[in-house]
């Protein structure tokens, strides 16, 4: 399965590096919330897509989508959020993956 990404095209950059084919690089205000979601869409509607790889700050702006896409899906893909350049969200990252694998793996992850 594959690992499809979306973010800025620092992210995206550096991950077409590492081998990742599925990207899509979201740039712009106009209409950068209707791009997420397409781009969300996409992957999650591909069945090659095993997981998909979204930055936090592109993740908030679509919440309700990901919540729905999350109930009418099954275990995959698997949506991770990653920090952006300015950061994350989350006051304990290291807990947060922790309960992530707990949550979709089924089992603890030492990090």
């Amino acid at each position: 399965m594959d690992i499809a990404v979306i973010g800025d095209m620092e992210l995206v950059s550096t991950l077409r590096l590492a081998g990742l084919r599925k990207t899509k690089a979201i740039q712009g205000d106009r209409s950068l919330v209707e791009d997420i979601r397409k781009s969300l869409e996409e992957f999650m509607n591909d069945p090659d897509v095993g997981v998909v790889v979204i930055m936090e700050d592109y993740a908030e702006m679509v919440e309700s989508t990901l919540a729905k896409l999350r109930q009418a899906r099954g275990v995959l893909p698997v949506i991770v959020q990653v920090p952006s350049k300015r950061g994350t969200r989350y006051p304990d990252i290291v807990g947060y993956y922790k309960q992530f694998s707990r949550e979709f793996l089924g089992f603890d992850i030492e990090i």
